[in-house]
């Protein structure tokens, strides 16, 4: 495991535990360039067709990045959810598009979609509430009265084409919809396989608060998705672990690294067992009921499917680990910076190599301002610590 040069001459062994831009621009370059060889070989075998009437490949239309691809945290975070209900999928849809229809100055596209989005609250109120259970009703219907005055506020900036007010109002209906969706989430009893029952588990979400020394990031943890992983951090947060850690590693444009703890070792040894903390690889697919564990999707052969977390907003939040070691990973995590033209949404190869486990959700600019060597003071839980569920020891 190659040594990295930190503070004097202390080595840290796996800060280079997430590949190096080159690295990343080389492993890319590599498959486009396989891909675009075997498509031109399959085709002179099986397609007798003229090269220059060939359409683009569907191999790299599959991994090149959307014209719209979803890059905010929080959105990232409300299709996440382990719901069922397309009635509030199609109203998030709609909320959505208009981040993307301002952009080209599409009012009248925007108009629609606001016209489409109060029809669905107004009309179709009962099928967004099919999916609350008895208990939440009434909150769930306090919900939709705040929607609705979002809604509204939403429109009269539309109205006025003042896009300073219209993205902070569209924002604000977005958070009002991602708590009805929150409360959609029932009977969610997916455990981890018997092998990892060892670990903490984070089974559901938690919102904790990192302070820094240039300022406060607020990180929405996702145990639905990866709920070892996450279940992990929150158990090392609730024991103080990165308090007084600095930042280990900063990459302009790529990573921000932490959680190298003092002294020899490279993460998390448990205090009961003097063991070091191992946790494995965890990757939700898209339309996969469980994670898959142990493995990169590349050595899986699945390279070309997506996971339901990706690499694809700025405070993307994953944990680390040695390079030839996918379940080597223990306390240290990074944060991605995200740079479209340098890790493109879809096209990254971070996306299946890493656990994702969160995003930041507020303090960007906090965070664009970290560099190596500025420190963690402390992280605390501000919600869904009931969610954190402890190994049961004999």
């Amino acid at each position: 495991m190659k040594a990295c040069p930190l503070e004097g001459d202390r080595p840290v062994r796996y800060t280079e535990g997430v590949e190096s831009w080159e690295q990343t621009v080389k492993r890319r370059n590599y498959w486009l360039s396989l891909w675009v060889v075997l498509l031109w070989l399959g085709t002179l075998l099986l397609v007798p067709t003229p090269v220059d009437a060939l359409p683009p490949s569907p191999l790299l239309l599959a991994r090149l990045p959307e014209g719209n691809a979803i890059t905010d945290p929080k959105a990232l975070l409300r299709w996440a959810l382990p719901i069922d209900n397309p009635t509030v999928r199609e109203l998030q849809k709609d909320l959505e598009q208009i981040s993307f229809l301002v952009r080209g100055k599409q009012w009248s596209k925007i108009a629609g979609n606001l016209s489409k989005a109060k029809a669905i609250v107004r009309d179709r109120a009962a099928d967004l509430l099919s999916s609350i259970p008895a208990e939440q009703q009434e909150q769930a219907k306090a919900l939709l009265a705040a929607l609705t005055d979002s809604l509204e506020n939403l429109q009269e900036a539309a109205e006025t084409k003042d896009r300073n007010q219209l993205l902070p109002a569209k924002a604000a209906a977005l958070d009002r919809v991602g708590e009805l969706e929150a409360l959609m989430v029932q009977n969610y009893t997916y455990t981890p396989p018997k092998e990892y029952a060892h670990l903490p588990q984070l089974r559901g979400r938690a919102t904790v608060v990192m302070e820094t020394t240039k300022g406060t990031l607020t990180i929405v943890v996702d145990g639905y998705s990866a709920p070892l992983t996450a279940g992990n951090f929150i158990d090392l947060v609730q024991r103080h672990f990165y308090d007084g850690l600095p930042f280990t590693r900063a990459e302009e444009s790529y990573v921000l690294q932490a959680g190298d703890p003092p002294g020899p070792e490279d993460g998390f040894i448990d205090p009961k067992t003097k063991q070091y903390r191992a946790i494995p690889l965890e990757i939700l697919v898209e339309g996969d009921k469980s994670p898959l564990y142990g493995i990169t999707l590349e050595d899986a052969g699945r390279y070309l499917e997506h996971p339901v977390l990706p690499f694809s907003a700025y405070g993307t939040l994953a944990l680390a680990r040695p390079n030839d070691d996918p379940n080597g990973g223990s306390s240290q995590f990074f944060f991605l910076l995200f740079e479209p033209e340098l890790t493109p949404a879809g096209l990254n190869l971070l996306d299946g190599r890493y656990a994702v486990f969160g995003y930041v959700v507020e303090g960007e600019e906090t965070l664009r301002q970290l560099r190596q060597g500025d420190k963690i003071l402390s992280v605390k839980v501000v919600d869904g610590l009931e969610n954190l569920v402890e190994p049961v020891t004999t």
